[in-house]
């Protein structure tokens, strides 16, 4: 490959190509290096480690997610808008699976910053949080309903990837399912005040 002009945004989109080829934990500033046809030394004046190599490809792709998710839910409220938050989010995922296992590591605050991707994750926040306004949620309803919404899609569209769903039930009618699911508990949410105290 072109040896010459490597830059941040060439090397984490090579990784971030490379993990839905190949799955997150091959990238490498190894094979990066291969790809691009130097030695991996020339690459650190990018990027000081492989740690930073993959937080930057999660906030590459948490950037795209951002932007499918604001495209899909412009105009809309309620049980719409969460449906159309959740089959961005899915199809997100499906389309590029090394790229959702990116996001899906912890990071910490100082190495977001380092990056420069608080923007990104404040959108993030912020659309989740929006989509949950149309249900009439505010703190700290928005941040438990939140958590359970992250919950559910992480868990099914994981285990959807792994091929771990084997019923011959289509699976995208137990998503639809789900998703009603979630929409009446979340337009029931301010009724269930003692649902945590069961």
């Amino acid at each position: 490959m072109v040896r010459a002009g490597i830059t941040v945004e060439r090397l984490v989109a090579a990784g971030a190509e490379l993990a839905d080829e190949q799955g997150i934990d091959k990238v490498t500033v190894s094979a990066l290096a291969r790809r691009f046809g130097v030695k991996d030394a020339s690459l650190y004046s990018h990027v000081r480690n492989l740690r930073e190599l993959r937080v930057r490809i999660a906030l590459l792709a948490s950037d795209e997610m951002n932007r499918a998710i604001a495209a899909a839910v412009a105009g809309r409220s309620g049980r719409s808008a969460l449906v159309a938050f959740a089959d961005a989010y899915r199809d997100y995922a499906l389309a590029h699976p090394g790229r959702y296992a990116a996001t899906q590591q912890r990071i910490e605050p100082a190495e977001i910053e380092d990056a420069g991707g608080a923007a990104v994750f404040r959108q993030a926040v912020e659309l989740t949080y929006g989509m949950l306004r149309g249900y009439g949620l505010d703190e700290p309803d928005s941040t438990d309903a939140g958590r359970l919404l992250r919950s559910t899609f992480h868990g099914f569209v994981h285990i959807e990837l792994s091929g771990g769903f084997g019923h011959s039930r289509p699976v995208a009618d137990s998503w639809a399912r789900s998703l009603g699911a979630l929409h009446e508990t979340l337009k029931n949410w301010n009724n269930s005040k003692n649902w945590g105290n069961a």
